[in-house]
């Protein structure tokens, strides 16, 4: 019996070699993506998680703050708690470089303390200048982080403190940071007076005495500091599940959505899979009625078309796994962990090969062509030899195919799960219903290319008048030979519709970003204290000379703080800046009904406006109260309405900055909006501002300028969607040309009954290119239908469900439209090519087995 299903395979694939070749590529490239993607995501948050963890050294116990800092006051209280041995304070921030789009993490660190801690955090000074880890001018880098800013020890390091410059000197390097992780060390009190924190803490390091138990003490130290300091403390341990869930909340919507998105080509694999093999099977049918003859049964004859199947995902999903594993190594090195996303930055990691990941994607594979060849294989197995001897039942054996309901509940099951909520804050049931969708439209193309060509035939000729033979024979076929007219479509639907889903998607959200961009800036000039970091920033004074410049006919000041709601989640940002209450769309972009959130936030309360982020993650609702941790107490405000944010996916609220000031005092500043004076040119303010004293240290942009950059970066972490996309388009050509190949080439016998009744050479090829054109017209405008209802999931329920946030729909024309005419030629062109191949054995030999 093996040696029967090699034979048979074996000359099926030397006959058809493209088809295979088409199938197992498909698969192979969605493997290879999904497999990659997965590598590169575990890679980067193992790497990122790491990175975390060897700064927490031997701690067992980690007090932080639900701010940024918090009061040194506290530290006396954990270190003299009797099951404590050695609490370690550290000060961390990123520091702002001048110039630079990217921070450098500072970690201030007690190094008496810390050597019990955090040994491998202390740096190493020069063998003549032992006392460098206590100076206040010394600074300690990693070695990555040594060669990021191209220093070396004894070099100056220049680093931004509000409006002015620490000059650093480079004391040595840290030997036992991780390859990648860019950071630096200095002595806590250094770092306190050098960057303007005097008194303040990020985290207080405890390391227990023997014998105690750390989760009892942790739960009783949280209730004490609870009780002591309301809503200021979070305890926890090093690596527990907070830290590991807030680490993985950073991307887990944007790597599952990459790894659904590699999986499309997997789907477009299985489905050239199917039509590969339903096309094998109905060539071959004649050749499977006599082995049943024969005394072949039917399970083994099941078996024969489930094993090619499996014989085709096999190599597929080896040569994908294989590509997978190198590609996620060239991704690694190319574009680092994050694909352009940002979440990763400051670490590099390395592929590991992942046993587990690379069986369970190898039988993905394995199931998906299995799965592609189960239909074809029942409909051998089903099929009566006497009739499946005689020639002309191919269509009689696609009958099945033709049945509407399977297809209508799918896609009635695909529509009552467009409307289901996330689960684990995941839209699985939304990616469901894409997959419904999908299956449910492709198992309805046979009945629809049926009803529409049948149509067009009956208004092709009118009534009375002579039937012009190459339109009447090409739409006669078209309409009576509608299985395998669905098989044809369905390659079409499948790789047109996730084209224009994905092409939508990408280009709504990246019009809505441009358009909110504009919104938000509606000021004449920007400007910034620092790029990147939070060491930047404004002095009321510095800010009074800055109002005080020519040409200046309004001013507003923005500042941005992170504070922590929730231990297992990403910060959130407070912005304080000035908005008016009774008009405030004119500073951010509220989404619903702004008259009904005004009303709603009318009390004693201060108005705060959350981000859509916000308002799934948190629930704040328009009317709702919303407590926030500011300058070491919760601050109560009533949530006044919902703005649209795409900067924050982790949620951002915006308060009025009199009122952030009357609750911290903190009049500091980081950004200035500016609107310019009649007369007054941008130059000019810009000119200005340079010359102020601390002028060099500033940022001015224009909103055009901003709006550039936010698409170049909003570019940049799209390409791995447009590579996907991409390939989903490549996958999609390659499909088309091998179905209508193998179809074309296997109605050989067709054309020569055809050119003994007088069709010549010429009007055949006609024939060909007219069914193929229609076939994929059909299939554009089915596509474009199915994309668009897929893309309203996209925009409506995937990314609001994954990223919370909304978006209008915009349309990519020009690129449909290639896409669409590119698809057109590919069939036409390759009907006409398979024609003349199936031509070229003459009339005579095209008919002799039927005679």
């Amino acid at each position: 019996m093996w040696r029967l299903t090699r034979w048979l395979a074996a000359g099926e694939w030397r006959s058809h070699p493209v088809r295979a070749l088409t199938a197992i590529a498909a698969i192979a490239i969605g493997v290879a993506m999904g497999f990659a993607i997965h590598l590169v995501n575990a890679a980067a948050l193992n790497e990122f998680s790491t990175a975390i963890s060897s700064l927490s050294g031997q701690a067992d116990i980690q007090v932080s703050g639900t701010e940024a800092t918090f009061d040194e006051s506290v530290y006396p209280t954990l270190a003299r708690l009797p099951e404590v041995a050695v609490a370690s304070p550290v000060l961390e921030f990123d520091a702002s470089l001048p110039g630079a789009r990217q921070a450098l993490k500072i970690i201030g660190l007690d190094v008496f303390r810390a050597g019990f801690i955090t040994p491998d955090l202390i740096g190493a000074p020069e063998e003549d200048l032992p006392y460098d880890t206590l100076a206040d001018d010394a600074i300690f880098l990693s070695p990555a982080a040594m060669h990021w800013l191209e220093a070396r020890p004894g070099s100056e390091l220049r680093l931004q403190a509000g409006s002015k410059i620490a000059v650093l000197r480079v004391a040595g390097s840290l030997q036992r940071a991780r390859v990648g992780q860019r950071f630096a060390v200095m002595d806590i009190a250094a770092a306190q007076w050098q960057f303007q924190r005097l008194g303040k803490l990020s985290r207080v390091d405890l390391k227990l005495r023997d014998g105690i138990d750390r989760r009892a003490f942790e739960s009783s130290l949280a209730a004490r500091l609870e009780s002591a300091y309301p809503g200021r403390f979070r305890v926890g341990q090093p690596n527990d599940a907070n830290q590991e869930g807030r680490n993985a909340n950073l991307s887990r919507a944007y790597r599952v959505n990459l790894s659904v998105l590699a999986l499309v080509a997997l789907f477009t694999g299985a489905f050239l899979v199917f039509s590969s093999q339903a096309l094998s099977v109905l060539r071959r049918r004649g050749e499977f009625a006599l082995l049943r003859v024969l005394g072949l049964e039917r399970r083994q004859l099941i078996r024969q078309v489930l094993l090619e199947g499996a014989l085709l995902g096999t190599v597929g999903s080896a040569l994908g796994v294989a590509g997978g594993y190198a590609l996620a190594a060239a991704v690694l090195r190319l574009f680092g962990g994050d694909l352009g996303a940002g979440y990763f930055s400051g670490v590099q990691p390395t592929v590991q090969w992942a046993p587990g990941a690379a069986l369970a994607y190898f039988a993905l594979g394995l199931g998906v062509a299995l799965l592609g060849g189960l239909a074809p294989a029942l409909d051998a197995a089903r099929a009566r030899p006497a009739v499946a001897l005689k020639s002309g039942t191919d269509e009689t054996a696609l009958r099945p195919l033709a049945r509407s309901w399977p297809g209508l509940a799918c896609l009635a099951a695909a529509g009552a799960l467009a409307f289901a909520p996330p689960v684990f804050e995941l839209p699985l049931f939304g990616y469901l219903s894409i997959a419904l969708l999908l299956v449910g439209a492709i198992a309805l193309m046979p009945r629809l290319a049926g009803m529409a060509f049948q149509l067009l035939a009956a208004r092709a000729t009118p009534e009375g008048a002579l039937p012009r033979p190459v339109p009447a024979l090409a739409l006669a076929r078209l309409a009576n030979a509608s299985g395998q007219a669905g098989i044809a479509l369905g390659g079409v639907l499948a790789s047109f519709s996730l084209m224009v889903a994905m092409a939508i998607m990408v280009a709504s959200f990246r019009s809505s970003v441009d358009e909110w961009v504009l919104r938000i800036l509606p000021a004449d000039v920007y400007i910034r204290s620092a790029s990147a970091g939070a060491t930047g920033g404004l002095t009321p004074a510095e800010q009074d000379a800055i109002s005080a410049l020519p040409g200046i006919a309004r001013i507003e000041f923005l500042r941005v703080r992170s504070v922590s709601l929730e231990a297992d989640r990403p910060n959130v940002a407070v912005l304080a800046r000035d908005v008016d209450s009774a008009d405030p769309g004119r500073a951010m972009v509220l989404v619903g009904d702004p008259a009904a959130a005004a009303a709603a936030g009318a009390d004693s309360l201060p108005p705060a406006w959350a981000s859509e982020a916000m308002a799934d993650l948190y629930g704040a609702r328009p009317g709702g109260t919303l407590r926030l941790p500011l300058q070491g107490k919760q601050r109560e405000f009533r949530v006044a309405g919902v703005w649209r944010d795409y900067a924050r996916a982790g949620g951002a609220v915006i308060v009025r900055r009199s009122d952030y000031i009357a609750m911290t005092g903190d009049r500091d500043a980081g950004d200035a909006a500016i609107w310019l004076a009649k007369g007054s040119s941008t130059a000019q303010l810009q000119e200005t501002v340079r010359k102020l004293p601390f002028g060099e240290l500033l940022e001015t942009s224009i909103p055009s300028e901003i709006r550039n950059l936010t698409l170049k970066i909003f570019d940049r972490s799209f390409a791995v969607t447009y590579l996907l996309e991409a390939i989903a388009i490549v996958i999609g050509l390659f499909g088309v040309a091998a179905t209508f190949s193998a179809q074309t080439l296997a109605r050989s016998r067709e054309f020569g009954m055809l050119r003994h009744v007088g069709v010549t050479r010429r009007q055949i090829l006609a024939i060909l290119a007219l069914e193929g054109g229609a076939l994929t017209t059909l299939g554009i405008v089915a596509g474009f239908a199915l994309g668009w209802v897929i893309s309203l999931v996209l925009v409506h329920v995937i990314n609001p469900q994954s990223f919370h946030w909304t978006m209008q729909m915009h349309y990519p024309w020009p690129l449909l439209a290639t896409v669409a005419l590119a698809l057109l030629i590919s069939a036409a062109a390759t009907a006409l090519a398979a024609g003349r191949q199936a031509l070229s054995g003459g009339p005579i030999r095209a008919v002799r087995e039927d005679w």
